[in-house]
Parts: C-alpha cells; sequence; structure tokens
C-alpha cells in the first residue's frame, strides 16, 4: 500500500504545499480547477525548451498570482521581456483578471524530480540505453548533494515485445517517513516502440519541526 501513495500528496499538510491556493463558492470551484489546468498548460506550452518544474497559482478576488519555477528564466522572460509580457497577455485574456507573473529561478536543475524526469525521457526519445540515461541521471544527482534518488522506468525497454520494469537507487529514499523530504515526478518518452514512463523520487533530507521557545521561569523561595 505505501508504494502505491504519492509521495508529494502523502505529505501535503506536514512539509508539502498545494500548488494552487485559493478558496471559491462551490458553483464555481469546477471552473476555476479547469482554468488552472489551462493556465498551467499555457505556461508550459509557451517555453517548452526553458526547463519549466511547476507553475503555483495563488487567486485573489480581483487578481491572480502565478509564479513559474523554471531553469532557464531568460527564455521565459526573453529580450527586453517581450516572452514575459506576451505571456501575461495571453494569460490575462484567459482569465479575464489582473494577472501578476513571477518568474523564480531553480539553481541546482539536477536536484528537481521533474526536470531530471524529462531530462531521462528526452534521452529515451533519442534512442539512448535507458540503462545508460538513469546512471547519468543518478550520479549527476547524487554530486549535487541529495541524500538518495530512485528512478524507474517501465515500458517496451530496448524494443522488446515484452513489457516490463527497471530500476535504480542510490541512498536512501524513505517513503514511508512523513518528516522526509521527497521530491516526486512523472515523464513520458515517445518512442518507436511506444510509451515509455519515467519515475523519479529525490530525496534531500529530513525536515524537523522548529522547536518551541519555553518562556523563562522563575524560581520564587518563599520564606516561612
Amino acid at each position: 500500500m505505501g508504494r502505491k501513495v504519492h509521495p508529494i500528496g502523502f505529505r501535503l499538510g506536514i512539509n508539502k504545499t498545494w500548488d494552487s491556493r485559493w478558496f471559491a463558492n462551490p458553483d464555481k470551484y469546477a471552473e476555476q480547477l479547469h482554468e488552472d489546468r489551462a493556465i498551467r498548460d499555457l505556461v508550459f506550452e509557451s517555453a517548452p525548451r526553458a526547463g519549466i518544474s511547476r507553475v503555483e497559482i495563488e487567486r485573489y478576488p480581483n487578481s491572480v498570482q502565478i509564479m513559474v519555477h523554471t531553469a532557464k528564466p531568460g527564455i521565459v522572460i526573453g529580450r527586453k521581456g517581450v516572452n514575459v509580457k506576451e505571456l501575461r497577455r495571453k494569460l490575462q485574456a484567459m482569465t479575464g483578471i489582473s494577472v501578476k507573473l513571477d518568474i523564480s529561478e531553480i539553481k541546482d536543475p539536477d536536484l528537481d524530480a521533474r526536470l531530471v524526469a524529462e531530462n531521462v525521457a528526452s534521452q529515451l526519445s533519442r534512442r539512448i540505453s535507458h540503462r545508460r540515461a538513469m546512471q547519468r541521471a543518478v550520479g549527476q544527482t547524487m554530486r549535487q548533494g541529495a541524500e538518495g534518488i530512485k528512478v524507474m522506468c517501465s515500458g517496451r525497454l530496448a524494443g522488446h515485445e515484452m513489457a516490463r520494469r527497471e530500476w535504480v537507487r542510490e541512498g536512501r529514499v524513505p517513503a514511508q517517513t512523513l518528516r522526509a523530504d521527497i521530491d516526486f515526478a512523472r515523464a513520458e518518452a515517445l518512442t518507436t516502440y511506444g510509451r515509455i514512463g519515467v519515475k523519479v523520487w529525490i530525496y534531500k533530507g529530513d525536515i524537523l519541526p522548529e522547536a518551541e521557545e519555553k518562556p523563562e521561569t522563575m524560581d520564587v523561595y518563599v520564606s516561612e
């Protein structure tokens, strides 16, 4: 059972947070949920080579704040901000309200599960051996300071008629430890033999709760 639980959803409210943060009336909830999906699709399609990891959305009564986490912010922004202005215009036309767009740089792309999974998937699409791609991803991530990583590929690996699953792991990946900071992502590689799924788990260490400061007490002795 523990292997089937989504690592990020399992830790929501503990050391992970939601990518969409807003409240809505019941009659508008489904509409805004579909709008969030359309916003993310538009952002990813606008800069497919920018290494975009995730898109956070916060809604306010008359505006929407969108934060794009990318490994190559220069591609998203464009020369003199042309690309980001065009993206903001499209988002405002889609939502019909004011849009505030923030671009955040990912300093260590090798420690981001989504970027690692997409990198492995792109290598598989270029007919690179799945074992070589997985070993390379594991080595680069561990060199960046991760405490553990697991990469899994499933499908018709190497063109075999029987689909199978192979994985490589180095270090620790404690899936059942709630305080563990585990990043997880999936990607798909389109090959001539069909789709190959890629899953990546990256363990970055434990997130411990901050110790509560105890108020200083003073002992008073009363002599009889």
